[in-house]
């Protein structure tokens, strides 16, 4: 894994982390992980390509 994916999911992660605590179930967290993963996974190609990488 290159650099900024790995920093792309750093920050990804880090945000949910933040987040999480606010969503009380379980499920909630699973659903909203879920949802963030696949739209952060659907951006880094296009993000890659904006910075060149």
């Amino acid at each position: 894994m290159d650099p900024v994916n790995m920093a792309y999911y750093a920050v990804v992660c880090a945000g949910l982390a933040g987040l999480s605590p606010r969503f009380r179930t379980l499920p909630l967290r699973l659903v909203i992980g879920a949802v963030v993963g696949l739209v952060a996974a659907g951006l880094l190609p296009s993000l890659s390509a904006a910075l060149g990488f």
